[in-house]
């Protein structure tokens, strides 16, 4: 029997926003318990698809053509709080991008916070910039204020704003970069249902703010649902501006309430850990007890708990510097009136095994695959 307890612990959501996501789950898990009758996961398939995204990245299979670099532009980031390691890390690969073409990048952080948005987006184009990067925030819900400028918008690119790949339809922004959030989700899951050999007892941390992260903390439930032995033993909604506070308080009620049967966390981003992991240890919960995995973004603190075997054993981290060089190489595209390139990157799953390569060294997943030589060639002058 599948349990699904969905709670929403941010103060600073409207109710209904728990309502929807109960609704949502609710929905899915009566649609997918008829799948899941017909067509039970096989444990192989779960240790195929870990096996597929544990592999080593492989020589670039993004674009090798495109115009060359524009001069002289000026970039503004709107950054949905640089306290997210995505969000930090994929700025910082926009300027380290930027650099390469002589651009200008000024980011603007927005907190966490629709206070912090709304400021942020009126400084950012209060700039008059070439080039907009909407970073982390949800590009549906930023719509009516860029609509409502009533003045021309500049090519705008996205960093998750959006749960896919691609254009957001009813938006501005001309291509959402991100990796294919399904994806990302069904290998977070998956590695749960491989370690506990279709056994896990499974909490989900999301934040239904945001689109990509309720697509993710969705299909998570649902892969985990089809293991027939598994169970959802609850779905949290956390906001990530509060999970500092939040998270360890949520943790001790889950030790209490489930016991041994909570063997396994799955979130849609790494910094949930950050505050889980201190009050396990504070509760003297063995590592072996308990496996954290999550389905993005492969932030520095979850490489060294990796690395160290301190409760996390997996994050599927998004190429986080690749993705902001990707952003200025759609912009240059955008600026001279071409098409986006359109590349997604592929899934990574970063575990023990694999953590020393493809920039493990450093803390970070920066696939060995040649990306900035790529984009330079493409950018240079011909």
């Amino acid at each position: 029997m599948t349990t699904v307890r969905v709670q929403s612990l941010g103060a600073s959501h409207p109710p209904k926003a728990a309502y929807v996501l109960s609704a949502c789950l609710l929905a899915c898990q009566l649609a997918a318990g008829a799948t899941a009758a017909a067509e039970p996961m096989a444990l192989g398939e779960a240790r195929a698809a870990v096996e597929r995204a544990a592999r080593s990245t492989g020589a670039w299979t993004g674009p090798d053509s495109g115009p060359q670099a524009a001069p002289g532009k000026t970039i503004a980031v709107l950054a949905e709080d640089l306290r997210n390691g995505g969000v930090l890390s994929v700025s910082q690969g926009v300027r380290e991008a930027a650099k390469e073409l002589g651009w200008t990048v000024r980011v603007h952080d927005a907190g966490g916070t629709a206070t912090g948005r709304r400021r942020a987006l009126d400084e950012a184009l209060a700039t008059a910039p070439d080039g907009l990067v909407i970073c982390g925030s949800d590009a549906l819900e930023l719509a009516p204020a860029l609509r409502g400028r009533g003045q021309p918008l500049p090519p705008t690119v996205g960093w998750h704003a959006g749960a896919y790949p691609g254009p957001i339809e009813g938006t501005p922004v001309a291509v959402n970069v991100t990796t294919d959030p399904l994806a990302v989700a069904r290998t977070a899951a998956y590695a749960a249902v491989t370690q506990s050999h279709g056994r896990a007892g499974v909490v989900i941390f999301t934040d239904s703010r945001f689109r990509i992260a309720t697509t993710k903390s969705d299909t998570m439930a649902d892969v985990i649902r089809r293991c027939g032995e598994c169970s959802v033993l609850e779905v949290l909604d956390i906001p990530i501006s509060e999970s500092a506070t939040r998270v360890p308080v949520v943790v001790r009620e889950l030790v209490a309430r489930h016991g041994r049967r909570w063997t396994h966390a799955l979130a849609i981003n790494d910094i949930y850990f950050d505050y889980a992991v201190p009050s396990l240890v504070a509760l003297g919960v063995p590592n072996a007890a308990l496996s954290l995995v999550s389905a993005g973004d492969g932030s520095a603190p979850a490489f060294m708990r990796i690395r160290a075997g301190s409760y996390q054993t997996g994050t599927v981290a998004e190429p986080l510097n690749l993705q902001g060089w990707q952003i200025i190489d759609e912009l240059n595209r955008l600026i001279h009136g071409q098409a986006v390139s359109g590349y997604t990157a592929p899934v990574r799953l970063v575990t023990a095994d694999n953590v020393a390569t493809d920039g493990g060294a450093r803390q970070v997943y920066d696939p060995s695959n040649g990306y900035r030589d790529a984009y330079r060639r493409i950018w240079k002058p011909r």
